[in-house]
């Protein structure tokens, strides 16, 4: 299994519009599109001293279901304008772990 974490920033005040369009818009649309090797995804949201931070965190089976979702340079973000506008930075480039134990 393939995990590929991604973070993003945005200002207090974009904080629930960017989850709600997280949550309703860009997840809809990636299980929307039925990627063979995808398993799941999780949103976890912290509030920090000037800013709110979002990690996600994908599952895939493999790297080439890590490739059907981000390309061949699988590792370059997936960030939708909509999301782009609200966001104060992200990570340009996701990270990729491969899962060596799970109790």
């Amino acid at each position: 299994m393939i995990i590929r974490i991604w973070h993003g920033w945005t200002a207090p005040a974009n904080a629930d519009i960017y989850e709600e369009l997280l949550l309703n818009e860009v997840i809809v649309g990636i299980r929307d599109r039925h990627m063979e090797g995808f398993e799941n995804i999780q949103v976890l949201r912290r509030e920090l001293a000037e800013e709110v931070e979002f990690v996600t965190i994908m599952s895939f089976d493999s790297l080439d279901a890590v490739r059907t979702f981000a390309g061949e340079d699988y590792e370059a973000c997936v960030v939708p304008p909509a999301a782009r506008k609200v966001l104060a930075r992200f990570d340009e480039r996701s990270q990729h772990y491969e899962v060596r134990a799970e109790r």
